[in-house]
């Protein structure tokens, strides 16, 4: 049984609103940077990593991550923070092999895991936990990619720093009420249903800093 929360908010900040155009234009280009509001596409399933104001009937009874095929919505926003407060400044270029939170935009609530069972595929759950972007240390995820920087036209993976397991989907859909929406879960070892890549979003530019991705 899945137990609806309160109605979700629905408002992405005006800022978001306004750039979303300008910022699908520089898609393919450069690096993710901290503080960069996004869409995460799995590669291998063309479902964008998302969340809502549900929660779990079984397990933790946190709010539920799923994955959705549409573009357009606007629960599937997540802004990249650092590992801990202080790690990720503003417009700096997200390095391979940092650790960083996602933070789901319109819950305030971070990517999280541990060790529950999810409840379609039996891997790991995947929830969205927290209050304001304040959860724990099962929040905090590692970005593998080649290189030395996160680049928007490439996949990357996200291993989990306390349980080592990999943000996954295999394709399973769940019912009513959020029918039609894929499971999200963790799986232990590295693998095409693990791929994801960045999409829409606004992209914070670098501080003028930091050094330029593109030059190393």
């Amino acid at each position: 049984m899945w137990r609806p929360g309160p109605r979700p908010l629905l408002l992405l900040p005006l800022l978001l609103l306004a750039a979303r155009a300008d910022a699908g234009n520089e898609l393919g280009t450069g690096a993710v940077t901290c503080g960069s509001v996004l869409k995460l596409l799995n590669t291998r399933h063309g479902v964008r990593l998302h969340s809502h104001d549900v929660k779990y009937g079984s397990g933790s009874g946190q709010q539920s991550v799923t994955g959705v095929e549409g573009s357009e919505d606007a629960n599937s926003y997540w802004r990249i923070r650092g590992g801990a407060d202080g790690e990720c400044p503003r417009g700096a270029p997200v390095r391979c092999g940092q650790a960083v939170r996602l933070t789901h935009v319109n819950t305030g609530k971070n990517l999280h895991t541990h060790h529950f069972p999810s409840p379609l595929s039996n891997n790991q759950e995947v929830s969205a936990f927290g209050d304001g972007g304040e959860g724990d240390q099962l929040d905090v995820w590692l970005v593998q990619c080649s290189g030395a920087y996160w680049h928007r036209e490439e996949a990357v993976r996200f291993q989990h720093a306390g349980t080592h397991v990999y943000l996954s989907v295999t394709g399973e859909q769940y019912g009513h009420p959020i029918r039609g929406q894929r499971e999200v879960h963790g799986m232990p070892s590295p693998n095409q249903h693990n791929s994801w890549k960045a999409m829409e979003g606004v992209f914070i530019k670098p501080s003028p800093s930091e050094p330029s991705p593109g030059k190393l």
